[in-house]
C-alpha cells in the first residue's frame, strides 16, 4: 500500500506555488510562522518542517531575528536533491553532528537526557514492530542533541540534512534499505552516544557519534556491492539467453 504523504509535503507544494506565482515575492519575507499555519490550517511544527524544505531547496534563507525571506530561483542551480549521494550526505552528517555531540556534552540538560533516554525506548518499541527504518525517534534522537548544542545554526543544519535524508531519491532509498537491517544494533549505537552525553564526556561523545556513520558508511558500502553483484547477475543472464547456442548443440 502506498504511503500517505506527510502533511508538510502539501503544504511545502503549495508555499512554492504561492512563490512562483509572485504572492511571496523574490526579496520579501514571508508572514510569521502563526500566520502561515492559521492560512493554511496546520501546526506551526509544521509549518516548520515546510520551510525547512524551502530552505533546502534553496528558496528562502533564514534570517535569525530578521525573518524568513525568499531568495531569487534560479533553475540551473543544480543544486537539486536528485544530485545528493548517500556518501556525501553520511560524511557531511559525520563531519558535523560529531562536532554537534561534543559540543552539546558541555551544555545538555538533565531534562534533555530523560527525553533522549526515551527516543531510545521508541526506537526499540519501533525495531519490535518493524517500523525502525521510519526514522521517527532516531530523527528525535539527533535532533535533541542539536538542540543541547545552544547553536541556532547548527540546529537548522541538522534539520536540513534530515530533510535530505527523508527525500533525496537516491539518499532515502539507501537509507531505508540499510536501517532495515539489524536494528539492535542500531539501539546499540545510539546507547553509547546517549551514556557518553549522560557521562558529560565530549571526547567520548564525538568518539560515539563518529563510529555510527562509519558503520552507517560500511552498510552503504556492503548494500551497494551487493546490489551491484546482483545487478551484474542478471545482466550476465539476460546474455547467456540472448546468445544461448543450445538450441544448436541440442540438434
Amino acid at each position: 500500500m502506498a504511503e500517505k504523504p506527510r502533511l508538510y509535503i502539501s503544504v511545502l507544494n503549495k508555499m512554492l506555488s504561492l512563490i512562483d506565482s509572485g504572492e511571496f515575492p523574490a526579496g520579501g519575507r514571508l508572514p510569521p510562522e502563526r500566520e502561515l499555519a492559521e492560512r493554511f490550517n496546520v501546526s506551526r511544527p509544521t509549518i516548520r518542517e515546510a520551510i525547512i524544505a524551502l530552505e533546502v531547496l534553496n528558496r528562502v534563507r533564514v534570517k535569525t531575528g530578521s525573518g524568513i525571506y525568499v531568495l531569487e530561483h534560479h533553475s540551473t542551480n543544480g543544486k537539486d536533491l536528485d544530485s545528493i549521494s548517500p556518501w556525501e550526505l553520511t560524511e557531511s552528517r559525520a563531519l558535523i553532528e560529531g562536532e554537534a555531540a561534543a559540543l552539546a556534552a558541555s551544555h545538555i540538560t538533565d531534562e534533555e537526557l530523560r527525553r533522549l533516554e526515551d527516543s531510545l525506548h521508541e526506537m526499540a518499541d519501533e525495531n519490535a514492530i518493524g517500523e525502525l527504518a521510519e526514522g521517527d525517534a532516531d530523527k528525535k534522537f539527533h535532533r535533541i542533541i542539536a538542540e543541547a548544542t545552544r547553536n541556532a545554526m547548527l540546529v537548522s543544519v541538522i534539520e536540513n540534512m534530515w530533510f535530505v535524508r527523508n527525500n533525496a531519491p537516491q539518499v532515502s532509498r539507501a537509507y531505508k534499505a540499510i536501517c532495515e537491517q539489524d536494528g539492535t544494533k542500531r539501539i546499540e549505537e545510539h546507547r553509547e552516544i546517549f551514556d557518553a552525553l549522560s557521562r558529560r564526556d565530549a571526547k567520548a561523545a564525538r568518539a560515539a557519534m563518529h563510529q555510527h556513520f562509519a558503520l552507517i558508511l560500511n552498510k552503504l558500502i556492503a548494500t551497494t556491492e551487493a546490489e551491484n553483484v546482483e545487478k551484474a547477475r542478471k545482466e550476465a543472464q539476460k546474455v547467456r539467453e540472448r546468445f544461448s547456442l543450445d538450441h544448436l548443440v541440442e540438434g
